[in-house]
């Protein structure tokens, strides 16, 4: 009987998205990755149902890991390498990394990157405790945003996973006019409230024009 990952185009398979497309593995595939092996899905869904959460993964013991179905010595050992990895890269600090004190230094950083672009792209920057920018301004969505569109919590998640303090969120307007619209204010005070929730201050939401910009927050709109 094959097991889930033979029946799966190679296209599907949890290596080939992790190698081609990892931001858009679910949390299973990654660890069946990771896993290896012909019941690397199985063994990987079990872990998503034993433990819940990456957190608890994370804290879990070696035995712990090995009462999952199939997960044996080799591999509560290379999940925990790849998890401990993981938690060093989101303590690292580069001490040349910019910092991003005000609106004006989050816009000298994005209109060139955004100022020119012909669809709407939103990206957001993390920081750390002291306004440091973590690593690239991570792009979220391409072409027409609008508030269904927009998942809230994928805006946050570059700063769960980089244990991030806050978040700069920015989109460009292709007309070059960067008046927010009401869809902006709607999706600004949605994130806002989600960020609360998460512990991720959401400090502020520019809009790119040419050669401009707006912040959101200092106008009040959707904070």
């Amino acid at each position: 009987m094959r097991t889930l990952v033979e029946a799966m185009p190679l296209r599907d398979r949890p290596a080939w998205r992790a190698e081609f497309r990892p931001e858009h593995c679910n949390t299973a595939e990654l660890l069946a990755a990771i896993v290896g092996g012909k019941s690397q899905m199985e063994i990987a869904l079990g872990m998503v149902t034993r433990f819940g959460t990456l957190r608890a993964l994370v804290v879990a013991t070696t035995e712990e890991i090995m009462s999952v179905e199939g997960a044996g010595p080799a591999t509560a050992a290379r999940l925990r390498a790849a998890l401990e990895l993981g938690r060093r890269l989101g303590t690292e600090v580069d001490q040349d990394a910019p910092v991003v004190g005000s609106p004006d230094d989050a816009a000298a950083i994005l209109i060139p990157r955004m100022q020119h672009l012909e669809q709407e792209h939103l990206v957001v920057l993390v920081l750390d405790t002291r306004n440091r920018l973590i690593g690239e301004p991570a792009e979220i969505y391409r072409g027409s945003l609008n508030q269904t569109m927009v998942r809230v919590g994928e805006l946050l998640r570059p700063a769960i996973r980089a244990n991030g303090a806050s978040i700069i969120v920015a989109h460009n307007h292709p007309s070059g006019d960067p008046t927010p619209s009401p869809e902006d204010v709607a999706i600004t005070r949605a994130m806002v409230q989600a960020g609360q929730l998460v512990d991720v201050e959401v400090l502020d939401h520019l809009v790119i024009g040419r050669g401009r910009f707006m912040s959101m927050k200092s106008r009040g709109l959707g904070f």
